[in-house]
């Protein structure tokens, strides 16, 4: 973990930058000796509202399987499927 005052921002940007994106990781930035900003690559960013994304879908689904909603097995999702691409449905 990368720890920088907030005054490296502008004196160390380019060293800054390239950390995030060869090690893929974040540097946190302080103001006063207090945390006030985290920097990421875009690529390290867009992975993780990516992530965060798909996390809040299957949360929903588990709560749709857990309220009752009706469930599918793996081989009524394939026959559904072959029937779509088939055009039989």
């Amino acid at each position: 973990m990368m720890i920088k005052p907030s005054t490296c921002l502008r004196n160390e940007y380019n060293d800054i930058a390239e950390f995030c994106k060869t090690e893929n990781q974040p540097v946190f930035l302080t103001k006063n000796g207090e945390g006030d900003l985290v920097v990421l690559s875009m690529e390290a960013y867009s992975y993780r509202e990516e992530m965060l994304d798909l996390r809040e879908k299957i949360l929903d689904a588990e709560a749709h399987r857990l309220s009752g909603a009706k469930t599918y097995s793996l081989d009524e999702v394939n026959k559904r499927m072959e029937e779509i691409i088939n055009g039989t449905d």
